[in-house]
């Protein structure tokens, strides 16, 4: 059933969980999520970032995920990630999608609020919520960087004190806050500030924080986010990491001479993203194995 972003982060505070966001760039990632999250029976959130453009136009693959949503048997919001541009917003907001982010975190503070108040205007006319960012997980935001994330001098943290004037002003329904992820492969663990999620939930009266660069953070790290009052969380990387590596494998196993058939490498990459998804959304929903 299609939800918005509002409904769903409401359900995630109620049950103290944070729900999984994962980006659908094609039709085997997007089955892989649904699939995951029906088997698991917990609300999930589909993302398409605007950076994806160039992998399938969001004009194709939006209507998809919006009929998806609404046949599905588990609530599922259909959320924009990273809009770049308020044109880009409109154009998820047309489709029907229930939630979008604007992402000005690389603009002064008072470019991105003024473009975020759009943006919160934008979607109240079609009942949509808006998730904003604040602080900069550094370069790999703006398409560069390794993934290193800590020695990074472009990565700006959240502050607490002004995230509450931010959202005061813009009104948005839930604040992606910088605290020590990154987006991309880590290549070393990362170190996070938890005193930052909580003090930004407790200056903008528990305001839902959302999580980017989600993937490659243990699982002990994840429940220390989710207790801090992070609500939902991005996960992308390693899915998409877990379908290549899935697909080479299966190329590997083929004897020589044996036709190769796309196909049969879309099937062995979708199983391997809906186990990964899986193992995801159990810890995000504090699910024991």
């Amino acid at each position: 059933m299609l939800v918005t972003l509002k409904d769903i982060l409401k359900e995630a505070e109620e049950r103290k969980i944070a729900v999984g966001a994962f980006n659908c760039p094609n039709l085997e990632s997007l089955e892989a999520i649904i699939q995951a999250a029906e088997e698991l029976k917990l609300p999930v959130i589909l993302q398409f970032a605007q950076c994806h453009e160039p992998w399938i136009p969001l004009s194709l693959i939006g209507p998809v995920m919006v009929e998806a949503a609404k046949k599905s048997s588990v609530p599922i919001c259909v959320h924009l990630d990273h809009g770049e541009t308020l044109e880009y917003l409109q154009v998820a907001l047309d489709i029907g999608f229930t939630g979008i982010m604007y992402d000005g975190s690389t603009l002064s503070y008072e470019e991105n609020t003024a473009n975020t108040i759009k943006a919160v205007e934008m979607a109240r006319k079609t009942g949509a919520s808006v998730e904003a960012e604040l602080g900069s997980m550094g370069r790999r935001e703006s398409g560069s960087g390794d993934g290193s994330g800590e020695d990074d001098e472009t990565k700006i943290y959240t502050d607490p004190l002004l995230a509450k004037k931010f959202v005061e002003e813009t009104g948005i329904d839930a604040l992606a806050c910088s605290f020590g992820t990154t987006h991309g492969i880590y290549l070393k663990k990362p170190r996070l500030d938890f005193d930052v999620v909580r003090n930004v939930r407790k200056e903008t009266g528990d305001l839902p924080v959302v999580m980017h660069g989600g993937s490659g953070v243990s699982a002990e790290d994840f429940r220390k986010c989710i207790e801090a009052g992070v609500r939902k969380i991005n996960y992308f990387t390693y899915m998409d990491k877990a379908g290549g590596n899935s697909a080479a494998e299966y190329l590997n196993g083929l004897k020589e001479g044996e036709p190769i058939f796309f196909s049969s490498i879309s099937m062995a990459a979708r199983e391997a993203m809906k186990e990964d998804i899986t193992r995801a959304m159990k810890v995000f929903a504090g699910i024991d194995e």
